[in-house]
């Protein structure tokens, strides 16, 4: 793929609307200058925004609406008064109509993903899509499915977490076969509810040429990153998400008042503070974005609150969805899990 990749931006989204997300598309355009930008949302707030900044406004097209979804909105509420008209709704169905090729809004997480499921359906045969974060670990990153797309799960919803979820390894990390586990209260194959045991003993049977099925992983795992892809369902997987986030600034606010405790406390902190500002970064799960999976069109959810550098890593991590085939490399990793049902179904034949 030699063109350019075309990002349809909910310009309004998120705490600081275009201010910080035109800035965020400078400084993704100044890493890819093979971007352009369709810009979505209101033209007298972006256009003053993008005079001062000409190479992005040689690259970007700018489309009018008057709606924005609103933070505080109910999925429900987004649809009745944003469909077709809102800056989010816009901004994926360019990517549905073929305008552009991957969303990015920093807009409402529930009102995203009721749009891109209404507006660009679900890839069969997924019935139910996820949201993928990438994970700090000591190895690294771990891509951990589901953070809160869909609540419960059958066994085959958890199979098809895994199959997206090792698609997605392969363009993030590079590497052709990553190894997958399914998150559990025990790594015993006796423990855990059914549907969890049941998934294991799916992808165990089908081993798929993809990824490496290793097994159930514990909530310690994922601070170790045990495996590449941690599978869960979106319940559990949000309150691990909340749990990181809410002991990384415990943690952060532990070290503020230590360090604020006395002078020789503070001193040290002036000489620690680049090492801490690094630990920082590191501590919660990358704030840059999240991946829709499952869905028929590649939908990234930057951080609400993000400022411009983080906002952009979201703007490339669509770009490199897009230009690796993250589509592509879904549907034909489901193509081998439904070869390895059908066969496992099929009676013996004999001589």
């Amino acid at each position: 793929m030699a063109t350019d990749i075309r990002i349809a931006l909910d310009a309004m989204g998120g705490d600081h609307g275009p201010a910080v997300a035109l800035r965020a598309a400078g400084i993704a355009l100044e890493r890819r200058p093979d971007l352009r930008f369709l810009l979505f949302g209101d033209r007298a707030a972006i256009e003053p925004i993008l005079v001062a900044d000409p190479r992005l406004a040689g690259r970007a097209q700018v489309f009018h609406t008057d709606v924005v979804v609103k933070m505080t909105e109910k999925p429900s509420q987004a649809l009745r008064a944003g469909r077709r008209v809102s800056s989010m709704w816009q901004a994926i169905e360019a990517v549905k109509s073929g305008a552009a090729d991957c969303a990015v809004s920093a807009g409402n997480t529930g009102a995203l993903m009721a749009m891109a499921k209404v507006c660009l359906h679900t890839m069969a045969p997924i019935d139910r899509p996820a949201i993928a974060a990438l994970w700090p670990t000591l190895r690294g990153e771990s891509i951990v499915l589901d953070v809160g797309a869909t609540i419960g799960g059958d066994e085959q919803h958890l199979v098809d977490l895994a199959v997206m979820g090792a698609a997605m390894a392969r363009i993030v990390f590079d590497i052709d076969s990553p190894t997958v586990g399914l998150l559990n209260v025990g790594v015993e194959e006796i423990k855990g509810v059914e549907e969890v045991k049941a998934a294991g003993r799916l992808l165990r049977d089908a081993n798929l040429p993809n990824m490496r099925y290793v097994g159930f992983v514990e909530g310690d795992d994922l601070g170790k990153g045990a495996v590449d892809v941690f599978v869960t369902e979106g319940f559990t997987g949000n309150i691990a998400l909340k749990t990181a986030e809410g002991t990384a600034r415990q943690l952060g606010q532990y070290m503020r008042d230590a360090f604020s405790h006395s002078l020789m406390s503070r001193i040290g902190f002036f000489f620690a503070r680049k090492a801490l500002a690094a630990l920082r970064e590191r501590m919660a799960p990358r704030a840059s974005g999240g991946v829709f999976l499952g869905l028929d069109g590649v939908v990234i959810k930057a951080h609400g609150g993000a400022d411009a550098d983080s906002y952009a890593g979201a703007i490339e991590l669509g770009y490199d969805m897009v230009r690796q085939e993250l589509l592509a490399k879904i549907r034909e990793m489901i193509a081998q899990a439904s070869d390895s049902r059908a066969t496992a179904a099929s009676p013996a034949t004999g001589a």
